[in-house]
């Protein structure tokens, strides 16, 4: 299944299940079916979405044996800052039309 994220400032923004939940929820929000962000909570979601961003960053990669990665050993995984830039960028652009943003899956 999908996430789909729409604004009427923005083009959507669709996403696997298993990461539309996790950005839903880090958002605060219930994750489901449908939902919304409100121009009021966009502040709100944005600095939730940056700090989990934050945090993830601030803790060591580690490769699949549990050990640290070292600079020269690649790094697979898609990083949160990958997959809620253009979702923070279209909170941004929502909040500046002052239009709500919704998802459905």
């Amino acid at each position: 299944m999908l996430y789909k994220f729409k604004s009427r400032a923005t083009a959507d923004l669709i996403m696997l299940e298993p990461q539309g939940r996790q950005i839903v929820t880090i958002m605060g929000k219930t994750p489901g079916a449908n939902g919304i962000v409100t121009v009021a909570q966009i502040p709100g979601a944005i600095a939730a979405l940056e700090a989990a961003v934050a945090a993830e960053e601030a803790q060591p990669p580690e490769s699949e044996t549990g050990e640290e990665v070292t600079e020269q050993e690649p790094v697979e995984a898609v990083r949160l800052r990958q997959r809620v830039t253009p979702l923070i960028e279209m909170l941004r652009r929502s909040a500046a039309e002052q239009v709500d943003v919704v998802w459905g899956v």
